[in-house]
């Protein structure tokens, strides 16, 4: 069965777009569509087509769309004049977040976390994170990583190993050194060895660092993925070397690998674990910084943001953990998911020499050329499917269904997209491409 949106006929207010919105927006370039409402794994436009989301606000809406659980929970909330803002004063909602928080997630893992709510946004929560671990280290330098991707701020975007996105900063992004990633050299190249050797030689050039910030799938830089035994080492390097140890979890947290960490099943405990995204459960702004108690050494106001207190996202948030995240089911339905979502793509990267990459619900297909990339989502987008890229050259198809989605709508989504590989692979187009 093949998803039929409406045909694209002009629409006038279209142009309000050109007129009014920076160039800087992306995604719509890809998806000229003026979208009205979403439901589920559904988003409509004003000509009633029907695309089915396998973007998911790139791991945003992890649940779907206005999950009618969560809806209703905040429905309830304003109905009832709860408190919208509340910089960091105490509120029921933020109480009942902490608590619910700590109960479901924390301690089942045995993880001790003190919560800092930071301005809205991921680059806001690793802002965070590399401020705290400067004051108490009292080093400047932070080692990332090749491909890594942490946000759009001055201190996130040096992080961040893209040279587009760092171009846009207009001035130097010092006290950062990428380092190369887990497979980065091939899987022959151990780059945890090298990191260390590196930081253990004072003639290396590298200074001691503050933090080690890792990914352990780069959602932007291609869905890498790094190995159990890398991260381990990662962990130890860091502790021998008096660095923190960050894990930027805001793309592959929530429940995307099939963990609410991501880091669970590796056998590391990070010092500094940074959360956003899919954290609100329904795309309400809400971001989270974690940390050991004794790395809890802020001033009052020390960091502060005026939407820390985003009352409506508490709410929903502490509505998605008591419903998903309160027996292993859900994440048990998320795992089962997620490898018959790899068996599919490896099928795809069988039958044209590709290769897949990512885990979990997270996982893509890399066709080793941007453009055959943009021509399979553009022909995906034509039958309904929502679905686009990333790496450096955005030669990776990248697959982020919401973890809720029904097992026949995930077939259906992988038939379209299979076959909008074979297509993209056809001589002529192949020909045109190179």
């Amino acid at each position: 069965m093949t998803i039929q949106p409406r045909p694209t006929r002009t629409i006038p207010k279209l142009a309000i777009y050109d007129r009014m919105e920076s160039q800087v927006r992306s995604y719509a370039r890809s998806m000229p569509r003026q979208f009205t409402r979403a439901e589920g794994v559904w988003m409509y436009d004003e000509n009633d087509g029907r695309y089915l989301d396998f973007l998911a606000g790139c791991s945003t809406l992890n649940y779907g769309h206005n999950h009618p659980i969560l809806k209703q929970a905040l429905l309830d909330y304003i109905s009832a004049d709860g408190i919208t803002h509340s910089l960091d004063l105490h509120t029921e909602a933020k109480a009942d977040f902490l608590h619910t928080f700590e109960t479901l997630i924390l301690k089942p893992r045995n993880l001790d976390y003190r919560a800092m709510f930071t301005g809205p946004t991921g680059t806001n929560a690793v802002e965070a994170a590399l401020k705290l671990a400067r004051k108490i280290t009292g080093r400047q330098h932070v080692v990332a990583f090749t491909n890594g991707f942490h946000g759009m701020t001055l201190g996130a975007l040096a992080c961040t190993g893209n040279a587009g996105k760092r171009g846009g900063a207009g001035i130097p992004l010092n006290h950062v050194s990428h380092e190369p990633y887990d497979g980065y050299y091939g899987p022959d190249v151990d780059t945890a060895q090298m990191l260390d050797q590196r930081l253990s030689d004072p003639s290396s050039g590298l200074d001691a660092p503050a933090a080690i910030l890792v990914e352990t799938v780069q959602g932007e830089g291609g869905l890498n993925t790094a190995s159990p035994e890398w991260l381990r080492s990662i962990a130890d390097i860091a502790k021998r070397h008096g660095a923190l140890l960050i894990v930027d979890d805001i793309q592959a947290g929530c429940g995307r690998t099939g963990s609410f960490f991501s880091f669970e099943d590796v056998g590391i405990v990070p010092d500094i674990v940074t959360l956003a995204k899919s954290l609100s459960g329904m795309g309400l702004p809400f971001a989270l910084t974690l940390f050991h108690p004794e790395l809890d050494q802020w001033s009052p106001g020390e960091h502060n943001g005026t939407f820390r207190g985003n009352n409506h996202a508490f709410v929903t948030a502490t509505a998605t953990l008591r419903h998903f995240w309160s027996s292993d089911a859900f994440m048990e339905d998320v795992k089962r998911r997620g490898n018959y979502l790899g068996k599919r793509l490896e099928k795809m990267a069988e039958a044209h020499d590709l290769s897949t990459r990512g885990r979990g619900m997270m996982r893509g297909l890399d066709v080793k050329s941007g453009k055959i990339a943009q021509r399979i989502t553009s022909v995906a987008f034509e039958r309904g499917l929502i679905i686009e890229t990333s790496g450096a050259h955005d030669e990776v198809v990248k697959v982020l269904a919401p973890l809720v989605i029904d097992d026949d709508l995930l077939v259906q989504g992988l038939d379209i997209l299979e076959d909008c590989v074979r297509r993209a692979y056809e001589p002529a187009f192949v020909v045109a491409a190179d």
